[in-house]
């Protein structure tokens, strides 16, 4: 592989993994080693093994003190907390619900909300005093990773809302 190509591919993995591994993998690539080729298969194996070190980081080990923990203040590390995920189950399973709902008994509304839409509302009004919480906990000690998983737990409430408003139930 080129040089230019396996320095490309190399910037892509999060700053503390090439300070860490970024000369011996660069040498790597260049020369072929290993089962990373040069053709298409090997770079888009790069390319995805790099996202994943940007979601799920590698820990890092240190040589002084032997602290060998993941840094907790990870997107990866963040996302295994409950608070963090419970939010995003919990409106991807009003999704379901709804989803389900639309697929047995159609669109029409009905004159009884039924338990779907209780559950549906439960589930959508429970994780606020999660997400409140998540919020409170984790934007002082980690604003840009906090702000990363509100996003992605206010995605998931929108995927929940979009049928129920596109629809009118």
């Amino acid at each position: 592989m080129n040089r230019a190509l396996a320095r490309v591919l190399t910037r892509l993995y999060p700053r503390r993994w090439r300070e860490r591994y970024g000369a011996e993998f660069e040498a790597m690539l260049e020369e072929g080693r290993g089962d990373r080729g040069t053709d298409i298969r090997g770079v888009a194996d790069v390319v995805w093994s790099a996202l994943s070190e940007h979601i799920f980081p590698t820990p890092i080990f240190s040589t002084q003190g032997g602290n060998m923990e993941q840094d907790s203040r990870s997107f990866g590390a963040m996302m295994r907390h409950p608070s963090a995920f419970l939010p995003m189950a919990m409106s991807l399973t009003g999704l379901a619900l709804v989803l389900g709902h639309i697929a047995i008994y159609g669109v029409a509304r009905e004159a009884d909300e039924g338990a779907t839409a209780h559950l549906w509302q439960l589930l959508m009004a429970g994780q606020m005093p999660v997400l409140a919480f998540f919020a409170v906990k984790w934007l002082p000690r980690a604003p840009r990773q906090t702000l990363y998983v509100l996003g992605l737990q206010a995605g998931a409430a929108l995927a929940a809302l979009a049928p129920v408003f596109y629809f009118k139930l």
